[in-house]
């Protein structure tokens, strides 16, 4: 069992990282399951409702390693959403236990080769950097022996009737135009408002506020905020695509604030598999790109809830 990084190489590999991870997604939404609302409230869900988490660091995951990591805890039945590199478990005084197999998770960076320095030495122009996607193994929390106890040690979940108060305390400090009223949910880009339906039009409360996450998941796009390209109209691959954005943004927003995740809009699985078959990297750039929406969004919790959680760029994927 090796402890080390496998380093990207450049071309074939790096496509074929793509190609697994989107294969996975594919696979899973053809077989009828959403990756990003997994089974929590069933037997399969051992580990709590929670975005995972390195245990070494306390930070969170970021993008599609949220995505691989939940289905590697539904898969394996994990009791909990900590993970360790085996490096990081023998450093806490720890090990991986003999036999067991780790979970590949992805880092992406940039870097410039030296020809590529070169030239923009001798042109005077800005050099530029290369994306590319490295792969680095982890082990959950209970794969592990002999760890310190607090390691894995679980925040136990917010109180149910605190939850609702804590979103709609959100949604006012986004400062988002906010509007309650008309028999649908929506965001307008143009006029930059959100518009949900008043809470007695849900069969659940829960599922209002929900819709709000996901709708202030596509305001977080505005050319103010994080300007994502908002021009697709419905029934095009852009729509979506950030459909595909805001759907991934309000699970991981719910994941945090302890409500369970639900899809909005399963009709939209159709389309994504069309988006996803069409370009390997399309769910990578989703879920990043929902994890920076998601960031934005829940950096407006007091400071004491919202700052540990933010993940360094280097654990951002």
């Amino acid at each position: 069992m090796s402890s080390k990084t496998a380093s990207a190489r450049p071309g074939h590999d790096r496509a074929s990282l793509y190609d697994e991870i989107t294969g996975k997604i594919i696979a899973e939404l053809e077989a009828g399951r959403v990756p990003w609302v997994q089974p929590w409230g069933t037997a399969a869900a051992k580990a709590p409702l929670a975005m995972p988490k390195n245990a070494a660091t306390g930070r969170q995951y970021s993008g599609v390693n949220v995505l691989i990591l939940w289905g590697a805890v539904i898969e394996h039945s994990f009791p909990t959403q900590s993970w360790l590199t085996f490096r990081q478990a023998l450093s806490l005084g720890g090990n991986v236990r003999k036999g067991e197999h780790g979970t590949t998770v992805v880092y992406a960076d940039r870097f410039v080769p030296d020809d590529e320095k070169r030239r923009a030495r001798e042109t005077g122009e800005e050099a530029a950097a290369i994306p590319f996607l490295k792969r680095f193994t982890v082990f959950n929390a209970a794969q592990c022996e002999n760890l310190p106890a607090d390691v894995a040690a679980v925040a136990p979940p917010p109180l149910p009737g605190l939850i609702e108060p804590r979103v709609e305390a959100l949604i006012r400090a986004t400062g988002i135009d906010f509007r309650i009223g008309g028999n649908r949910a929506f965001y307008a880009p143009g006029p930059d408002f959100v518009m949900v339906p008043p809470p007695q039009a849900y069969f659940e409360p829960i599922n209002w506020h929900r819709t709000a996450l996901h709708e202030l998941g596509h305001a977080s796009g505005h050319p103010s905020r994080l300007g994502r390209d908002l021009t697709g109209s419905l029934g095009t691959k852009k729509y979506a695509f950030e459909e595909l954005v805001a759907e991934m943004n309000a699970a991981f927003c719910c994941a945090s604030l302890g409500i369970v995740p639900t899809v909005r809009h399963a009709d939209y699985i159709g389309s994504w598999l069309e988006v996803l078959r069409e370009d390997n990297r399309a769910v990578v750039r989703a879920a990043s790109l929902a994890s920076k929406a998601a960031d934005w969004i829940l950096g407006f919790l007091p400071e004491t809830e919202s700052a540990a959680t933010r993940p360094t760029a280097q654990e951002a994927a």
